[in-house]
């Protein structure tokens, strides 16, 4: 009876085995955004200058992935459930090595779109959904700060992943260091997972926990979900806001090259991405306890005004110190999210819930690069999408606040 307590308890303690987890799902999210997210960028430089294929056909490969993964990620707290994290974690790796060398082979689109679709089962396994629902298996108060740490792999994916992935490019050529990369991460990965995921401990308060009961059918909490107004507010405005967030980060070099160079416009976009990190690691030390749904409505707000600054400044360190200020709240965006559910929803509806959220905003943010492109070439300049950009960040900022009746779902759900 007092076992549970005591884990729980440990989880203040550097000997609590939840931290190696952490580092373990640091090292996974490395891989998985340096070749599933930010790997997509080099993806498409490289098969255009092979293969000399368009680059909407290349891009609306990658939009593919993007959307096909959504599906898959939100049935990532079901595999879970059945196959337990160690499982999920191994065949995520090796879902995502598999695609990594068939994209660097292919000669024909087809087995480019072939090569996504096995991508995005790796993405599924390397990246948000399931970092969250394994992290959840094994914590509960230091959930928050369990989440950002090990989410500041996704940030180091892009930091070292692309650059380690480019330099390989050039000394092996796009299919060698394709290759070289998918036997690292499968070398280095999957006995780092053997070796330490292990079975969760019983935390009273996790999907796991020993008073939590049996597991909630997953259609069944998602249809619930999907008619209660606080889930629906979590939802909706951090899609509205990765919407904007995604659309603007790509379009940044394109934006800032003709006012102040390209060079310095890729100073800009490192100093965001750094950002990002330092964000996350100072929010990580008291995510826990704070008001989630303020901070969100904060970190929004701050994105809205450095967009409106950027917008119409041609001063250049305003310019860079306004893309460190939009940088700052990039990490916890995708934190605070599970956080939120935590906080308000049933233990036992985490994975799913977390889940379907990842889904959604996959979905919605996948599209944002194309829709700022459209009207970027509509109007003539990039005023009127990051005015747009801004109005979302805006409307989400106040729909976040609203809470919705406090308990439903959760009397909903033991009710069933």
């Amino acid at each position: 009876m007092n076992q549970p307590g005591h884990i729980a308890l440990d989880e203040s303690s550097a000997r609590y085995q939840g931290w190696r987890i952490v580092v373990v799902c640091f090292l996974v999210a490395t891989f998985g955004w340096g070749l599933g997210f930010y790997g997509q960028s080099v993806y498409l430089a490289e098969l255009h200058r092979l293969h000399g294929w368009p680059t909407s056909l290349i891009s609306s490969a990658t939009t593919f992935f993007y959307l096909f993964g959504a599906v898959l990620v939100a049935f990532v707290s079901e595999a879970v459930r059945s196959y337990g994290p160690r499982n999920c974690l191994i065949g995520g790796v090796f879902a995502m090595a598999v695609a990594g060398v068939m994209i660097g082979q292919v000669t024909a689109p087809w087995q480019l779109y072939l090569a996504n679709a096995v991508l995005a089962f790796g993405w599924a396994g390397t990246s948000l959904a399931i970092i969250t629902n394994t992290l959840g298996l094994w914590f509960d108060k230091k959930r928050g700060m369990a989440i950002s740490l090990a989410l500041n792999g996704a940030s180091f994916g892009g930091i070292v992943g692309v650059p380690l992935l480019v330099t390989g490019i050039g000394y092996f050529g796009f299919g060698g260091a394709m290759i070289a990369a998918a036997a690292s991460m499968v070398l280095l990965m999957v006995p780092i997972i053997l070796i330490f995921v292990e079975p969760p401990p019983p935390l009273p308060n996790s999907p796991a926990g020993s008073n939590a009961g049996e597991p909630l059918p997953a259609a069944r909490i998602r249809a619930a979900a999907l008619r209660h107004v606080g889930f629906l507010t979590v939802t909706i405005a951090f899609a509205l806001v990765l919407f904007a967030q995604v659309g603007f980060i790509v379009h940044l070099i394109s934006f800032l090259d003709p006012v102040i160079g390209r060079a310095r416009g890729a100073t800009a976009v490192a100093l965001l991405t750094v950002m990002a990190v330092v964000g996350r690691v100072l929010f990580s030390t008291v995510i826990d306890r704070l008001n989630q749904r303020l901070a969100s409505a904060i970190s929004f707000a701050s994105q809205a005004i450095a967009l409106a600054i950027i917008i119409n400044s041609r001063n250049e360190m305003v310019l860079i110190a306004c893309c460190a200020l939009f940088g700052f709240s990039v990490g916890n965006l995708i934190t605070l999210p599970s956080l939120i559910v935590q906080g308000e929803f049933e233990p036992r509806s985490f994975g799913v819930l977390i889940s379907l959220i990842t889904a959604i905003n996959q979905v919605t943010y996948a599209f944002g690069p194309g829709v700022i492109g459209l009207l970027r070439d509509a109007s003539g300049s990039y005023a009127l999408p990051f005015y747009t950009c801004i109005a979302l960040e805006l409307i989400a900022a106040a729909l976040i606040l609203v809470r919705g009746r406090s308990g439903v779902f959760k009397n909903q759900q033991s009710s069933s």
